[in-house]
């Protein structure tokens, strides 16, 4: 048996494999879904998802590794369910999307294909969480990526991988507190687990009942979430169905969709090819969404469900126990001292978010442009933060007013309000606060230094108009900044430019690039050496924002 590379053949045995154990496993990995609501089982979903490719793979007589590749694409994008099964179909897309021009495949092949499929799962995503399925499947690549080089040996490189994966399977409760209350992994996670175990038996050409492994002693015990845990359903009904397209989708119009879609409900995910595109959205209208979705194609697997209908039994079966919780939980909050200084950032975008985590930020409100948090966000927020002094940076024009209200309503703890405009201001000013001065001192000392800085956002327009004697059509790529429109055209990276020539100054010495979802590193890093040796006195910083709607957010300081 050749141990360096594989051919379709073995990939499709290996896919098959995996494909007959998540079968196997579905009602246990039921199990460990803690969600309170009939969003569908994380195992049946990616059963489903996975067997509805692995019958097209399964009438495939001897294909190519194009071929192959197509089937399991197309089989998964069509068959995907619920999150769990959405995501799994974007693995795979992006996976069979970097093999399908190869006739052999070896571990860098592999390596770099997995790291497709993990990009194109996050980008589908639009609000993507660490401690799941994504966690698992970035790391995997993560170590795929880095042992590739050095593996002649596909066994020895899959079982490493393998490895790794399932170490971070049993990280997944320290990532998110849900889990870690329920006393379980991820579900999607080791749902994903589970097709990588059978994939490596298929590899080795075993043949096992899996069913073995569904019997009652084999299970892991399993704790039920708490009411405590269980957060609010603003939107009650989980709407899922496939657009069969009249014509392929622009990628402008998928943005508006998208746009249209957040503002009627949330957990979207959103995906598209140019025959199809798979949606799901929890809302409170899903009869909007069929509608607008009419005006792209027909509608095919149509499905709502009533997610509060679950909920609330739970809510009445766990009450006595939720009121004795909260109480202990809240005397044991109550008996710790508050912190001197706490700070709160609105921010949209895990990279984003990230940064202000690493800068000290104690809670995080998910919000921007497109979703001001209210003044009830604000305090919710505040009330989490055990500090006597917290300041709040709302980094959006749009949101300082819920933030001053917040303030005026808080009686027990000082708030100062930074009315940051933007995310670098908030940046910057989160790095100028100074532990010996007083709220007004940090204020005043903040407040300059965010003066210094100046902003950019690259972003699309949605409709034509005429603004600061611009005239702007819908599609165009435009550069906003502090005061106005900077630069308007065809082309984010030629806007981005313009954009930061209209800011560059005699002063300036240090530009700082934030790309968001829908821009890959290779292009911002290029943008970057662009900008350096057009700006050579100038420190270029290229960071991971991942925020929706702009492509870039470039500050200049």
């Amino acid at each position: 048996m050749n141990k360096q590379t594989i051919d379709a053949k073995i990939l499709s045995r290996m896919f098959l494999a995996g494909a007959k154990n998540l079968e196997a496993k579905k009602e246990w990995i039921n199990e460990l879904n803690v969600f309170p609501v009939p969003d569908g089982d994380t195992g049946t979903n990616m059963t489903l998802t996975i067997m509805s490719a692995a019958g097209e793979v399964g009438a495939l007589a001897d294909p190519d590794m194009e071929v192959l590749a197509k089937a399991i694409s197309s089989g998964s994008l069509r068959g995907a369910r619920g999150n769990s099964g959405v995501i799994l179909s974007q693995l795979l897309r992006g996976f069979t999307k970097g093999v399908k021009n190869y006739t052999k495949l070896d571990a860098p092949a592999l390596a770099a294909a997995m790291e497709k499929g993990v990009e194109t799962a996050y980008k589908a995503v639009m609000k993507p969480k660490e401690g799941t399925i994504l966690t698992v499947a970035r790391e995997a690549a993560v170590k795929a990526m880095e042992i590739a080089e050095e593996s002649d040996n596909l066994e020895l490189f899959f079982r490493a991988i393998f490895e790794h994966a399932e170490a971070t399977l049993a990280k997944t409760p320290e990532m998110l507190p849900v889990l870690k209350e329920a006393g379980v992994v991820d579900s999607g996670g080791q749902g994903l687990l589970e097709v990588f175990r059978g994939a490596i038996d298929g590899y080795l050409g075993k043949e096992i009942d899996y069913t073995q492994f569904e019997t009652a002693s084999a299970r892991p015990a399993v704790t039920k979430i708490s009411a405590q845990t269980e957060a609010d359903i603003k939107f009650g009904y989980c709407t899922e169905f496939i657009i069969l397209l009249n014509k392929p989708l622009p990628d402008d119009e998928l943005h508006s969709f998208k746009k249209f879609l957040n503002s009627i409900g949330d957990s979207i995910v959103l995906v598209a090819d140019d025959e199809i595109v798979k949606v799901h959205v929890h809302t409170n209208h899903p009869g909007q969404a069929f509608e607008k979705a009419l005006t792209y194609g027909a509608l095919s697997r149509m499905k709502i469900d009533n997610m509060r209908e679950e909920h609330q039994e739970k809510l009445i079966k766990d009450a006595e126990k939720l009121a004795k919780e909260q109480a202990q939980k809240e005397e044991e909050e109550n008996a710790q001292p508050p912190k001197d200084t706490g700070f709160i950032a609105v921010s949209v975008g895990a990279g984003l978010s990230s940064i202000f985590k690493e800068l000290g930020t104690d809670h995080i409100i998910e919000g921007g442009q497109t979703m001001n948090p209210s003044t009830e966000d604000m305090l919710n927020a505040i009330a989490k933060v055990n500090a006597k002094t917290i300041y709040i940076f709302p980094n959006n024009k749009n949101i300082v007013l819920a933030a001053n209200q917040a303030r005026d309503l808080t009686e027990d703890k000082e708030i100062v309000v930074v009315p940051t405009k933007t995310i670098p201001q908030g940046i910057t000013a989160l790095i100028n606060f100074q532990p010996d001065k007083n709220g007004q001192e940090n204020l005043e000392a903040m407040m300059e230094a965010v003066s210094l800085v100046k902003t950019g956002q690259i972003t699309y327009a949605v409709r034509d108009t005429r603004l600061d004697e611009k005239e702007i059509h819908e599609g165009d790529i435009m550069g906003i900044g502090d005061s106005g429109i900077l630069a308007v055209g065809k082309g984010k990276e030629n806007i981005a430019r313009e954009t930061v020539a209209a800011m560059v100054d005699d002063d300036s010495e240090v530009i700082s690039i934030y790309y968001g979802e829908d821009v890959s590193e290779e292009d911002a890093v290029k943008l970057s050496e662009e900008l350096e040796e057009a700006y050579p006195d100038c420190e270029i910083e290229v960071n991971q924002g991942g925020q929706p709607i702009y492509y870039y957010i470039i500050s200049v300081e």
